[in-house]
């Protein structure tokens, strides 16, 4: 069973946590409220974002990259998904 699905639970609330920052900043920007407030909310909705990303990762790199089980082969094909995707990320 894929990491995303044993902690689907705790994935979602951090995902309806971002949606509620999201509308939040969006209640911000049309009330036109101070840009110190808007850019509070803006760094909010990064780090939330960001703690997802790692939980995800994290996940990712003990369930596939550490698998025993996995070839060499299939370790870095693994390897270059998750390069991919922190590049990206990264952008």
């Amino acid at each position: 069973m894929p990491h995303t699905v044993k902690n689907k639970k705790a994935l979602l609330t951090r995902v309806r946590r971002i949606k509620g920052q999201a509308e939040a900043l969006e209640t911000a920007l049309n009330e036109e409220r101070d840009c110190s407030a808007v850019l509070q909310q803006i760094a909010a909705i990064r780090g939330a974002v960001s703690g997802l990303m790692l939980e995800v990762l994290e996940g990712h790199v003990r369930e596939h990259l550490m698998d025993p089980a996995a070839s060499a082969t299939e370790r870095a094909e693994d390897m270059d998904q998750l390069l991919s995707v922190l590049r990206s990320y990264m952008k």
